[in-house]
């Protein structure tokens, strides 16, 4: 059965704000939104994805000069900003999530492997917490216009982490000011074979 209303909500009403409103979000929905996401699927369970909520003003203010101007105010006036990042070193919570003897040592072996499975699994979870925040009745901004190195140093070096992009959280402040822009079409985009 088709969810006509969960369709709208998620992708055909959805669109990226062009402003926020000063309505915060309580912690207990970022939690509920990890919460969420988290249950998606990654390859083998490995589950990569790290979030770093950007709940403050102050936290958000650390974060203004790895941004590219045109992503400042969209990021200092949303409620939150999140940074979609991954953990390098994820294959070490195998034996909880994945626990199988060899899966650990096929990544611990391949540093190359474990980059590029960690990179792609952390962006389907940056995906899914679209989807999530959507689904919470959050607007959402994704973007990739800022200096990676920049947040990794500020935020992410403790950890080891590593930024792949910002998702800016909020409720947006009245309708898009432009049309929803083209999408490709199914036959330009796709190949059914």
């Amino acid at each position: 059965m088709t969810d006509e209303a969960a369709l709208d909500l998620l992708f055909r009403q959805a669109r990226t704000p062009s402003g926020w409103t000063p309505a915060p979000i309580e912690q207990d929905t970022l939690r509920t939104l990890y919460d969420l996401l988290k249950l998606a699927p990654t390859s083998g369970n490995c589950s990569p994805g790290r979030f770093v909520f950007l709940a403050s003003r102050d936290s958000r203010e650390r974060l203004r000069p790895a941004l590219s101007e045109g992503n400042m105010e969209r990021v200092m006036e949303a409620a939150v900003t999140v940074i979609v990042a991954h953990d390098p070193l994820f294959y070490e919570q195998f034996s909880r999530l994945y626990p199988t003897e060899e899966a650990r040592s096929w990544f611990a072996a391949d540093l190359g492997l474990a980059e590029e499975t960690a990179l792609r699994n952390a962006t389907l979870q940056g995906g899914y917490l679209i989807l999530a925040a959507r689904a919470l009745g959050l607007d959402v901004y994704p973007m990739s216009g800022f200096d990676n190195v920049r947040v990794d140093e500020i935020f992410l070096a403790g950890p080891g982490w590593r930024s792949n992009f910002l998702v800016s959280l909020g409720h947006a402040d009245g309708a898009p000011a432009a049309p929803r822009s083209p999408r490709l079409t199914f036959d330009e985009a796709c190949m059914l074979l």
